[in-house]
């Protein structure tokens, strides 16, 4: 009989995000005339903007002529489509990358998940809490951790609590590690980390020959002038960092799939005798193996994104949703919550009301305001007593959300 990998049986019940779903299914199923809005899970709700969605089709008419047909392409992404990422998107950043260390994907949480593929098993791994749960949930699917201990972390992995008193920004590790996580915006707080910090975590990572994993998923929706939109901005950070960017929030591809991983060539790991490798050369083996590149018509669509008039209408969207953000975490406010994140982030991290956990404020946001959010401790135990709302959603039930809570919460 074949043997399973258990290290799957380690993990809590259910991911976060079907967990919410359940229960939102349940309530729904009850309550068939309820109407629910939904500032839960990340997804968009904006439809593909018209230069994207053109190019997109002219994608697909491209297969349907001898003449331009594209069956299988780079695994690492067209030239086309890194070079115009490079351009518009790092270049204007003070950034200069060569076109062999963008690789072009489906998406980063396949990227932030799969790149522990390069990785031995024995490196030390640093993690956020709250935090994203991809990071944690791989690292323990890989065999990378023991069991889950009673304060919720799983032994063998590092936890940097990101708390109200630090500024949800972690602090450095308290003992050695190889491997850091850090994101930013932060997915789910909503905050930000200053060009000082980067370059704080930088020196650290490059002292201690670590290596930075920075999730950038949410760079486009940065408001503030002063605040880096990727970690090569640092100076250092090319020979400590990768990079993984995604265009599903930025410019709606939740179903469409794309994003990206930058690995710089100075990035170098130790081999088990010792010497230097090429971690680029290594995630280069590992998307030629596993990996048959994202499909022609994304990547025609994902490059209009860069457009002149693509980008100028993906802004509209982003200003769309950072107005919502702003409406939820002025409204909330009001009402006496106290919120965090929602200026360089589409999320709204609030603290519950009345010292409810967040389970029980998801059920009560549930069943009494008939709105979904997050509750933090699906993010980590950090997360306790805090809630995220999302800004992805439509103007008018958005403010009617708020207004339900207000009514509920309003001092």
């Amino acid at each position: 009989m074949a043997r399973i990998n258990d290290n799957y049986l380690k993990l809590q019940a259910g991911y976060l995000f079907p967990e919410i779903s359940r229960r939102v299914k349940e309530f729904t199923s009850a309550n068939p005339d309820a109407s629910i809005i939904r500032l839960g899970i990340g997804d968009v709700t904006k439809p593909l903007v018209p230069a994207v969605l053109k190019a997109f089709h002219e994608g697909v008419d491209d297969l349907a002529k001898g003449d331009s047909f594209h069956g299988y392409g780079p695994e690492q992404g067209y030239d086309w489509l890194s070079q115009v990422i490079i351009d518009k998107a790092y270049r204007p950043l003070g950034v200069e990358l060569k076109n062999n260390e963008v690789f072009i994907s489906d998406g980063s949480k396949c990227d932030s998940a799969n790149i522990l593929d390069i990785f031995d098993l024995g490196n030390k791994v640093a993690i956020g809490d709250p935090v994203y749960p991809v990071y944690n949930d791989t690292n323990v699917m890989v065999g990378r951790s023991g069991q889950i201990n009673d304060k919720g972390y799983y032994e063998g992995l590092v936890y940097m609590p990101c708390t109200e008193e630090n500024g949800f920004t972690p602090a450095f590790p308290s003992e050695k590690v190889d491997i850091i996580y850090l994101c930013f915006p932060n997915n789910p707080t909503g905050t930000v980390a200053s060009k000082e910090q980067l370059k704080a975590w930088v020196d650290y990572a490059i002292e201690n020959d670590a290596v930075i994993l920075f999730d950038a998923a949410y760079e486009a929706f940065i408001t503030e002038a002063d605040i880096p939109h990727s970690i090569y901005e640092i100076e250092g950070a090319k020979k400590c960092a990768i990079e993984f960017r995604s265009f599903s929030k930025t410019a709606g591809f939740t179903g469409v799939r794309c994003g990206l991983t930058v690995v710089p060539e100075e990035l170098l790991g130790t081999t088990a005798n010792g010497e230097k490798y090429s971690f680029n050369k290594l995630w280069n083996r590992r998307q030629c193996t596993k990996f048959n590149g994202v499909s022609y018509p994304v990547q025609k669509a994902a490059a209009a994104v860069y457009s002149d008039e693509g980008w100028a209408q993906v802004k509209e969207i982003i200003d769309y949703y950072m107005e919502n953000a702003r409406i939820i975490r002025e409204g909330l406010s009001a009402a006496g919550i106290e919120c965090f994140g929602g200026v360089n982030a589409p999320y709204i991290w609030l603290k519950t009301p009345q010292g409810m956990t967040s389970w029980d404020f998801f059920d009560k946001l549930l069943n009494e305001c008939f709105v979904v959010g997050t509750p933090g401790s699906g993010f980590g135990p950090s997360g306790e007593g805090y809630f995220r709302l999302s800004a992805f959603g439509e103007r008018a039930n958005v403010e009617t959300a708020v207004q339900r809570i207000k009514e509920k919460w309003g001092k």
